[in-house]
């Protein structure tokens, strides 16, 4: 099958070899999917999830037992007092948008202990200028670098709070985005907030979860964190849930977001969920082993281009703490190679081939590729990157392991026919 499929015996082979020394670090995170499996199932039973709450709200949306229950689900898992988890959240950009918009006021200052933040957020930041940023409602920004081995600058973290009266909100970037800094461990994430929190007690700390969700048996909000805030296109939609974002917090944060998303005196009354319950609730249900199968797509792949060479983040043996894996190829023909190779491996699309363009919202031209059921899916098999140095390409997802390693020596074989990666090398 891996014939008709276009991957050749070579390539085949030198996947197998790399896979023999993986055994146990798959065992690991099929524990962990377990343990997370049966804390969804534990929400869904305590809150008394029943065949009722799969039938959707029109119009206002006024008592959607459905919508309420999913949102005490997200509760439950993330151990918060609330969650606000709605098809009307477009993506992970605007969930991060909605969090930050409703908990800051103009003359407040948001505050980025963990350097630049993803690329999307420059323009609602206001750091690239854009219409309805936060800058343009009068909030500040300020954020202080992470130190070249990757480690937090403390005392310029501890300076920037008490020199700045105005820190309202810490914003703190789980995964990696488009950089090759690594991604923030949950215990790292709590370290960062526990120091934070004792120079300013009140600081509200909100987590960017994007590709963290059931990595590992705790979550950001487990180590103190305010907010964590996600997208349902990612891990917690287990491949199912068609758009969607989550925000999950305190009593007061949810609820500010809330009235930001709809209106005041409205907040979470209104909402129509318009029959998408089953998809998120069984979506959220998989996403445990969703996500388990992404963590090994992400293993294998870093464990094959580390052999050929390559500059991979993490690196073969590290922990993962997202579902993202960075390959750096130096040179763009490098990155387009690699994302065509996984457009080839799609259930849709398979027949195109991906090109770098000019992507909303990115400073450089962006390639991606994601042959998904839902457009733009990134727990689903799919990779991107920018083009500009140092050409690196970010691989994610695989709704299935056996899908995710077709994805991985599609990828391979793509550069091994455009000549980048050489036949011998794999001998």
């Amino acid at each position: 099958m891996y014939k008709a499929l276009g991957i050749s015996e070579e390539v085949v082979n030198f996947g197998e070899k790399v896979l023999e020394g993986l055994s146990e670090r798959f065992k690991k995170i099929d524990e962990n999917a377990e343990f997370n499996q049966l804390k969804v199932l534990k929400a869904m039973q305590d809150n008394k999830v029943s065949e009722a709450c799969l039938l959707g709200t029109t119009g206002y949306g006024y008592n959607d037992i459905g919508r309420e229950k999913l949102e005490a689900v997200y509760a439950s898992v993330f151990h918060t007092e609330d969650a606000l988890v709605r098809p009307q959240i477009t993506c992970g950009t605007h969930a991060l948008a909605l969090a930050l918009m409703s908990n800051l006021r103009p003359g407040d200052m948001l505050f980025s202990p963990v350097g630049k933040p993803y690329d999307t957020l420059e323009e609602v930041i206001g750091i690239r200028e854009s219409k309805g940023s936060l800058a343009e409602y009068g909030v500040s920004y300020s954020q202080v670098d992470l130190l070249p081995d990757g480690s937090f600058d403390f005392d310029n973290i501890k300076k920037t709070l008490l020199e700045n009266d105005n820190i309202k909100l810490c914003t703190i970037q789980r995964s990696k985005g488009y950089q090759t800094r690594p991604t923030l461990s949950v215990a790292r994430i709590g370290e960062l907030i526990s120091f934070i929190k004792s120079v300013k007690k009140d600081v509200i700390c909100m987590v960017d979860n994007c590709y963290g969700e059931f990595v590992d048996t705790v979550e950001p909000t487990d180590v103190g964190a305010d907010m964590v805030v996600g997208s349902l296109i990612k891990n917690p939609g287990g491949g199912l849930a068609p758009i969607g974002g989550y925000i999950a917090g305190t009593k007061e944060c949810v609820e500010n977001a809330a009235y930001r998303l709809t209106s005041p005196g409205l907040g979470k009354e209104v909402g129509a969920s318009l029959g998408i319950l089953p998809q998120f609730y069984q979506g959220f249900f998989l996403a445990p082993t969703v996500t388990a199968s992404a963590l090994k797509g992400a293993i294998f792949a870093a464990n094959i281009y580390e052999k050929l060479g390559f500059d991979v983040c993490p690196n073969a043996t590290e922990d993962r703490h997202d579902i993202i894996q960075a390959v750096t190829f130096g040179k763009a023909e490098g990155v387009i190679a690699f994302c065509q190779g996984v457009q080839a491996a799609a259930p849709v699309d398979s027949f195109v081939a991906p090109e770098p363009w000019d992507m909303p919202g990115y400073d450089a031209q962006v390639i991606m590729a994601a042959g998904a059921f839902v457009s733009g899916s990134s727990i689903e098999l799919s990779a991107d990157g920018p083009i500009k140095p140092p050409y690196s390409v970010f691989f994610q997802g695989g709704l299935t392991w056996p899908h995710a390693k077709l994805g991985i020596l599609k990828t391979l074989q793509s550069l091994v026919d455009a000549g980048i990666v050489s036949i011998s090398s794999l001998k």
